[in-house]
């Protein structure tokens, strides 16, 4: 039995079923579509009031631009619950809060099914006594129709997803009603891709800094692979998509393709975006995409760049599906490979849909899982490689049907490439165990893990905030303390004693470079045979203000560090940030990894602030079109 992705046994839980639109509602219009277009997704049965309202979500039906509210609906009557919820439809307000509440709450449970742990969401930030404090936010707010405009996008400043409808060209006479309505909450990838923006978000904040041309880049290409894995969860879905392409999903299929109303309807001829292939504008036919490992190097706007990751991650998947399918095309063809012609047969779809679901289920949860495993500032492709080798290892040492093999070597096609390693073996990847001794098992040995580790019974998801804040309080204020925390931060990236420059941020106490205990949170995996092994995950990071002129950098070094600017110097250009995370063996004390990004690193510094001369800098696509809505501006087509 393949235990690489299993989870800890949970009791037999209750399930609600609810139906969605698998894709969206254009591909109900297609006669070979609209019956798998139609899909259930089982979840939790959680408490649930009106809205719907949970534990995680809070839908609010409000139509700013119409000026209506549409009354919220509810999921637990039962008649309701019987016939799996509302029918899939577009002029019915009900089916549209049923929509996105059924795949945001689908998407939240393939992130704690893949971390082992529960969601959380970004705390807002007030003043409470003239300094500012994270609230813990418990939902997600989601606004079906917050707008009228062809966008959709996750609001950091509101902790809410916003979206839009809006009116198709009255000489659309493509797959849309001359002059119709799309609204963008009945498509199931753009509500997946924009909750796991909000996911992401509350995993990785500093994720949203504008530091390399990885960054925005990483944020559009994982949302885009957790919506496009999401989808082989619906088996009849894939069973179609089997069916149709006769085992092959090489070729142009719908599981590759990402919003296919919106991009049709805003007047390109496909998907809005395409895994594996792309139309041809000259002759307006689906091309498969070769890989080309200098297209990174030449693309820099954040959805073409991540697009390049999506592929990369997409064609890992179809080679892993290839390798198991192997066996059941030699037996079906008897050693030819070559399919007869006419339609498979059923038990032949059956099992090659098994394996497909199968091996994107490994995919999203590998994706998933690395996430732990990656810095917690400045984030590049190639890192995010590493963390998901590395990640994988820790699952399953053996990789007995050469996961890892795939992934690096799709991603070096693409020209994605682990940086500071030498060799693309998987294990010469792998980040490295690092040689800190026995300091940091002395400065954490009275830290209690216990009750992060087995959690305590009955505690909401608010106290279990309150009380990892609280432990990162107290292991800020060991490190603090301790005769030792120059070297120990030293090795991990940080810089805290008189050799800081000044450039380095203080604290608002004593006036010495500071640092920050920003994320604290158990890593479960299962073993081999079954048994639970539980990591601390540790994040410590550090803020630096950097200049784009190399003079005034330098200036700015060589002061001494302290609470105030000299006013000969001006203000920062932008936030240099360094950091590290932590792997740490609850039991013992020992750091497993130390993944630093070091902010005293000259190269990255540079590489920074090219970034930002360059780019003009991003920023001005990224976040300074529409003030504290970065990711409204990015969605914009």
């Amino acid at each position: 039995m393949d235990h690489r992705h299993a989870q800890p046994a949970k009791s037999a839980a209750r399930i609600r079923n609810l139906r969605v639109f698998a894709y969206d509602p254009s591909q109900s219009q297609s006669l070979a579509m609209w019956r798998t277009n139609e899909a259930v997704i089982s979840l939790p049965d959680e408490k649930l009031e009106p809205g719907p309202v949970g534990e995680y979500l809070e839908v609010i039906d409000i139509d700013p631009a119409s000026g209506l509210a549409y009354a919220p609906i509810n999921l637990t009557d039962a008649d309701v619950a019987r016939r799996n919820g509302y029918a899939p439809s577009e002029i019915d307000y009900r089916f549209h809060q049923q929509m996105v509440y059924a795949v945001a709450m689908n998407t939240i449970v393939h992130f704690e099914q893949s971390l082992g742990r529960d969601a959380f969401w970004k705390p807002r930030w007030v003043v409470r006594g003239g300094k500012w404090k994270p609230v813990f936010v418990q939902r997600l707010r989601i606004y079906p129709h917050a707008l009228r405009e062809a966008n959709a996008y996750y609001s950091p400043d509101k902790v809410s997803l916003l979206f839009g409808y809006f009116q198709t060209p009255i000489d659309d006479y493509t797959t849309h009603f001359p002059g119709g309505t799309v609204f963008t909450c009945l498509s199931h990838d753009v509500i997946a891709h924009e909750t796991t923006h909000a996911l992401l978000d509350g995993l990785h904040p500093k994720f949203s800094d504008e530091s390399n041309q990885d960054v925005a880049a990483f944020h559009e290409a994982f949302s885009d692979i957790v919506a496009l894995f999401s989808r082989f969860s619906m088996r009849e879905v894939v069973i179609q998509e089997i069916r149709r392409a006769r085992g092959s999903l090489d070729a142009e299929n719908q599981l590759g393709a990402l919003a296919v109303q919106m991009g049709t309807a805003l007047g390109q001829r496909g998907a809005l975006r395409d895994a594996i292939g792309r139309i041809n504008p000259t002759t307006g036919r689906w091309e498969r995409r070769d890989p080309d490992p200098r297209e990174l190097a030449e693309t820099t706007e954040p959805h073409a760049r991540g697009a390049i990751l999506v592929a990369a991650v997409f064609d890992a998947f179809l080679s892993i599906y290839r390798s198991r399918v192997a066996d059941l095309l030699r037996i079906a063809t008897g050693g030819t490979g070559v399919l007869p012609q006419g339609d498979l047969h059923p038990d032949l779809v059956g099992r090659l849909t098994d394996e497909a679901v199968k091996s994107a289920r490994h995919i999203l949860h590998m994706c998933i899982r690395a996430l732990d495993y990656c810095p917690p500032v400045d984030i590049t492709f190639g890192e995010y490689l590493r963390a998901l080798v590395t990640a994988d290892y820790d699952m399953m040492p053996e990789d007995e049907r050469n996961y890892r093999v795939a992934v690096v070597e799709s991603f070096s096609r693409y020209g994605i490439y682990p940086e500071a390693s030498r060799s693309l073996l998987a294990d010469a990847i792998r980040w490295e165990e690092p040689v800190f001794g026995d300091l940091f098992s002395k400065l954490l040995g009275g830290v209690n893990f216990r009750d992060l580790v087995h959690g305590t019974l009955g505690q909401s998801r608010a106290e279990r905030i309150r009380a990892t804040s609280k432990l990162c309080a107290e292991i800020h204020g060991r490190l603090s303390s301790s005769m030792w925390a120059e070297q120990v931060l030293w090795q991990a990236g940080l810089q805290i004693g008189p050799k800081a420059p000044g450039s380095v941020r203080v604290g608002s106490g004593n006036g010495q470079p500071s640092f920050q205990v920003d994320g604290l949170r158990p890593a479960r995996r299962l073993g081999h045979r079954g048994s639970e092994t539980v990591d601390i995950v540790l994040e410590i990071t550090q803020t630096r203000d950097g200049y784009l002129d190399p003079d005034v950098q330098r200036k700015a070094d060589q002061r001494r560090p302290g609470p105030t600017r000299p006013k000969d110097l001006p203000p920062p250009d932008f936030t240099f940030r360094g950091g590290c995370t932590l792997f740490i063996n609850p039991d013992e004390r020992n750091i497993r990894f130390c993944i630093a990004k070091n902010i005293m690193s000259d190269p990255r510094l540079e590489r920074t602030r090219q970034h930002w001369l360059k780019a003009g800098p991003m920023g001005a696509a990224f976040y300074g079109a529409r003030s504290g809505e970065p990711f409204a501006a990015l969605h914009c087509h």
